[in-house]
């Protein structure tokens, strides 16, 4: 029963292919990598598929295209993941420590405390409550070791 899953996968793919020429799917990755990678876009937790499109001037089919062949993900997945992998360091950065979990969520672009906990929940296993406590545990245990 799971051959065909695979079977609409890769048509699915093929299909993402035929739909944008390698050249204009070259040059709207790096693009996207630009807008979102490098400027951090994904913090504007506003910015959709749709406004980059119309930024990039082209269509939001063409950006879901090169998402999900380059990338081998869906648009807001891929942004999700950049937010929740920024709020992982931030979570673990002293710097931010008098920030709340909350906080920390909509700084890296999560506009509802609940889509955050979701996306961190989903990508890293555990909540980002969690995820800070067991840092700051580590931490305490690794001092309690080097003072032994």
């Amino acid at each position: 029963m799971e051959a065909p899953k695979i079977e609409i996968q890769q048509n699915k793919e093929a299909n993402y292919r035929r739909l944008v020429r390698p050249s204009m799917m070259d040059r709207l990755k790096e693009a996207i990598v630009e807008q979102i990678v490098v400027h951090k876009r994904y913090r504007d937790g506003t910015l959709t598929a749709r406004e980059l499109a119309q930024e990039l001037d082209t269509n939001v089919r063409y950006i879901s295209a090169v998402v999900r062949v380059q990338f081998h993900t869906t648009y807001s997945a891929m942004v999700n993941k950049l937010r929740v992998e920024e709020a992982m360091s931030l979570l673990t950065d002293a710097r931010y420590a008098d920030l709340n979990v909350e906080d920390i969520g909509y700084k890296v672009g999560f506009l509802h405390r609940q889509s955050f906990h979701t996306a961190f929940l989903r990508l890293v296993g555990v909540t980002p409550n969690a995820y800070r406590t067991q840092f700051q545990n580590q931490l305490t245990s690794n001092k309690k070791t080097k003072q032994s």
